[in-house]
């Protein structure tokens, strides 16, 4: 596979009509917009004078760890919003949802699993079809990936 087909893969996505390309960037801006107000936001929140504890099931460096996930929750979703490198940028979101799912809330009431199990298919549905013709992605690979 060379650079342009890469280049294509990753920022090439086009719905097949208006109607689905609006809905994809209304559908991608409301998970994003959900994902940092919910998650996002506790990262600069302090309860009890402490910051949001970010568990750790996989034993990275503390740091690298907290890196990810305070990635994942606010940088990522602005960057969804814009449909910018969409399908790259999700990638740390649906393995911190998917390990939360899977590791962290394993033993947990479905009811606490409900919340990364939704993230992880909006996400992984997101990766699939791209961010749409209403995007960053669309305008870079039309204006400067012209092949």
């Amino acid at each position: 596979m060379n650079f342009n087909e890469i280049v294509t893969l990753v920022l090439h996505s086009d719905l097949g009509s208006t109607v689905n390309n609006w809905a994809m960037l209304l559908f991608r801006c409301l998970l994003a917009l959900e994902l940092f107000r919910v998650h996002g936001l506790k990262k600069f929140k302090l309860q009890n004078g402490e910051k949001e504890h970010v568990p750790n099931p996989l034993g990275l460096p503390d740091k690298l760890n907290g890196v990810i996930a305070t990635f994942s929750d606010t940088v990522v979703p602005f960057l969804v919003m814009l449909g910018v490198a969409t399908r790259l940028v999700i990638l740390p979101v649906i393995g911190v949802t998917a390990i939360g799912y899977f590791v962290v809330h394993r033993k947990d009431s479905i009811e606490v699993r409900d919340v990364p199990y939704m993230y992880t298919l909006c996400f992984l549905f997101l990766l699939v079809t791209g961010a749409g013709t209403l995007s960053i992605d669309h305008y870079l690979l039309n204006h400067f990936f012209t092949f």
